[in-house]
């Protein structure tokens, strides 16, 4: 698990400009969601067809506890699952042309995050239960146009704030958490139940998140609040 602490002088400037240091505490469980993002195999697994992130093992049991900590305040939980299909291949092509490995290389790669695949499932040590939504999505964020149905389910359950766990940090959790914030919602990123490669991308991707776009929060943190607020 990453180790990070924000920078106090970030910390001491959002302080300043927004009257306190966690602008979304509290929040109403019963209007909130859990976002897992990307737990696949793809990810938690080794293997030679995806990036394998160790750190993203040792945050299973924090994203757990969060998942059921949403549960038993009413809130709701969102397993997000990197995916690819033929459009998703064809529109978003620039993606895929970007590594050193050659076109056919890359496609045969990403085609491993098809639905049904070992790479796409969940891994086995997350607690999902059948309450839980499952959703596929075909960019880096679930909010960018035409890449999940995320925005409208939590438009209908009446969500405000929603929570991102997951892996990588810098990647489809920040863009998540920073997409939602444009969608209006209130965005936390759970500090030590996101994980990515090294400790200096993590860092820099929840100060980023923590200077503009939402809040930074432990497990710790938002069960605190989750279970505060259920009591009351």
């Amino acid at each position: 698990m990453h180790s990070v602490t924000l920078p106090q002088s970030l910390v001491d400037r959002i302080v300043e400009f927004r009257g306190t240091a966690h602008v979304h505490l509290p929040f109403d469980p019963r209007r909130s969601a859990l976002l897992v993002v990307d737990m696949q195999n793809a990810f938690l697994t080794p293997q030679t067809d995806a990036i394998y992130v160790p750190n993203a093992v040792s945050v299973i049991p924090n994203v757990n506890r969060l998942a059921a900590a949403f549960r038993r305040a009413g809130g709701k939980v969102f397993w997000l699952q990197h995916s690819v299909n033929e459009e998703s291949l064809r529109s978003w092509s620039n993606l895929f042309g970007m590594g050193r490995l050659r076109p056919e290389e890359s496609e045969q790669r990403s085609r491993a995050f098809a639905p049904g695949t070992f790479s796409h499932r969940l891994h086995d040590g997350l607690d999902v239960s059948p309450e839980d939504a499952r959703i596929c999505k075909y960019r880096y964020s679930p909010f960018s146009p035409g890449a999940s149905d995320l925005d409208a389910r939590l438009r209908e359950a009446s969500v405000e704030t929603v929570a991102i766990a997951g892996t990588l940090t810098n990647i489809c959790c920040e863009s998540t958490a920073r997409e939602a914030m444009m969608h209006n919602y209130k965005a936390i990123m759970v500090s030590d139940a996101t994980a990515t490669l090294t400790d200096e991308e993590h860092a820099a991707a929840l100060a980023n998140v923590y200077g503009f776009f939402g809040d930074v929060l432990t497990a710790d943190e938002v069960i605190g609040n989750l279970e505060a607020r259920h009591a009351s």
